[in-house]
């Protein structure tokens, strides 16, 4: 995902642009071209992220469109309350780029997960907060951030999950749900970010055994698209959500929050990380397993849930 982002980055910061990259000391590698070919609109400014998120505002405020690049946990959880003041009350024109959502770095422990960034975010008026799902939706998510107004945030993994889908072309708007599968009308799973893959594993799985499943992308977290939401609410009996992040506050919260204002008839559940510090040590794929967060545990934990166990 990372690498994606930067190459999308890179065609869009042409002659005339106010694209401006910033970085809390990580991503050298990654950076290098972009440094090279763009060395006026680079900034590093080390291990001071609270610092990088005050310069960015100011830039936002003298007309560039900023991107701040740093882990989730430092770029969200330590520097909240430069956000919410430097850049959302003054509606700066910057992107938080945060890399290592969910369980990314998983053997760097606690400090390293980001499993509260999305409930973190969510209440702070002016910003946006998108999760891209697959390479198409990273691609797409950035070009739309070129061209929008006011603060986002942008929640990557590491690594890029294999594609969802089949075209590189994607109907991608900001605060505008995907379909990505329409198969029946048994269950609607609606996914968001790093889940996004397995959950279409789930589904094409659950289809096998007999289930009519709708698999939805919510890459926009805020603003949500209610509309959509209301539309399957009327169609489904169950309803699904599947992210990498706390069931408390993300997707699953926000989504839950419209349903009981429309009093939905039907059935719905989170499926995330529960309220809990993970005290397991091992890779993401093993955290994952672990966790309930593969296919496999998704559409087992989805037949559970219809089937009343």
């Amino acid at each position: 995902m990372r690498n994606i982002f930067i190459e999308e980055l890179e065609r869009s910061c042409g002659p005339g642009k106010n694209i401006f990259l910033m970085t809390g000391d990580l991503g050298f590698k990654l950076f290098d071209r972009f440094r090279k070919k763009f060395p006026g609109r680079f900034l590093n400014v080390g291990i001071a992220e609270p610092n990088m998120i005050g310069i960015a505002a100011g830039l936002g405020l003298s007309g560039k469109k900023v991107y701040c690049y740093s882990m989730i946990p430092f770029l969200i959880t330590r520097c909240l309350e430069h956000i919410k003041i430097d850049i959302c009350y003054n509606k700066a024109n910057v992107r938080l780029v945060g890399a290592g959502c969910g369980f990314t770095y998983g053997v760097e422990g606690v400090t390293h997960h980001a499993m509260e960034d999305l409930a973190i975010m969510r209440p702070i008026p002016n910003m946006t907060i998108v999760a891209p799902g697959d390479p198409a939706e990273v691609s797409a998510c950035v070009k739309a951030s070129v061209k929008y107004e006011g603060p986002m945030f942008i929640r990557l993994g590491k690594n890029c999950p294999p594609a969802v889908y089949s075209s590189t072309k994607i109907d991608f708007k900001i605060g505008k749900g995907t379909t990505v599968l329409k198969n029946g009308n048994d269950v609607c799973i609606l996914a968001a970010g790093s889940m996004l893959y397995n959950a279409k594993l789930a589904s094409e799985a659950l289809c096998k055994k007999g289930f009519g499943v709708t698999l939805i992308s919510m890459h926009t977290i805020k603003p949500l698209d209610k509309m959509l939401i209301e539309e399957c609410a009327g169609k489904f009996d169950y309803m699904v959500s599947v992210e990498e992040h706390s069931i408390i506050g993300g997707l699953g919260s926000a989504i839950a929050e419209v349903l009981s204002e429309i009093s939905y008839k039907g059935a719905f559940k989170r499926i995330g990380i529960p309220d809990e510090f993970n005290h397991y040590v091992g890779k993401m794929d093993y955290l994952h397993e672990k966790y309930g967060l593969t296919a496999e545990k998704i559409s087992e934990k989805i037949i559970n849930f219809i089937e009343g166990k």
